[in-house]
């Protein structure tokens, strides 16, 4: 005899336990990811509940939820009950949520440290799959003018248009930079190539009298600073 599904589905869960009364009687912070996930997709499968599928979800990444915004669309349609419209939708809640994070850290302005450059960079650069290049561009006290992605590469490196950068130092007024790029592997040690750009795009500020403050590489959990270590 074929079973019953119907206590799969949410409806037939106890009011205060489904995710979006849950959420609306307790606040967002009383849902577990797999809760909000589940409001995400909306519904399971005929033989799981749209909470246990977000489960099995965040399982697969450990409950990283860093780790899940790295998953493509056809890694997260791989789950049954997974369409194409589901998997977007949880790819755009997760790129809102890194969006957010990034312009929380913008709202600082004020460059103080390198520490306080990897706040602002790290949400945007860390945990990349590629290779970009920023530039940071700053007034005489430090705050922020822009910040602007110089260039987009490959897994090993990517190219630098050194004439595009200071053009847009001078259109903004900068009179200092700060470089920042990531390294995909997670090495923190500055390649020959890095030091040779760095030295090269030093070289372009100085007879336009714009100083390079710090370069700083970028992984998902630290960075290194050529200013830190004297290398500027």
């Amino acid at each position: 005899m074929k079973q019953p599904t119907s206590s799969f589905s949410i409806k037939n869960w106890n009011e205060n336990d489904r995710p979006r009364e849950k959420l609306i009687h307790k606040g967002k912070a009383a849902l577990s990811d797999a809760e909000l996930l589940a409001i995400l997709i909306g519904s399971g499968t005929k033989k799981e509940s749209a909470v246990a599928l977000s489960q099995r979800i965040l399982a697969s990444v450990t409950n990283n939820l860093v780790e899940l915004g790295r998953r493509e669309l056809h890694e997260l349609m791989e789950f049954k009950g997974i369409g194409e419209a589901k998997a977007i939708t949880i790819t755009a809640a997760l790129e809102i949520g890194r969006r957010r994070r990034s312009e929380q850290a913008l709202e600082r302005k004020k460059i103080t440290s390198s520490t306080s450059v990897f706040e602002l960079m790290q949400p945007v650069l860390g945990d990349l799959p590629h290779e970009e290049f920023w530039i940071i561009y700053l007034n005489n006290s430090n705050k922020i003018l822009q910040r602007s992605q110089l260039s987009k590469g490959g897994i090993t490196g990517t190219l630098v248009d050194i004439r595009l950068a200071f053009k847009i130092a001078l259109q903004l007024g900068a009179v200092a930079v700060i470089l920042v790029h990531n390294h995909p592997s997670g090495t923190l040690r500055p390649s020959t190539a890095d030091k040779e750009l760095t030295a090269k795009i030093q070289r372009a500020g100085a007879s336009l009298d714009i100083k390079v403050l710090d370069h700083l590489i970028v992984t998902e959990n630290a960075y290194f600073s050529f200013a830190d270590e004297s290398l500027l």
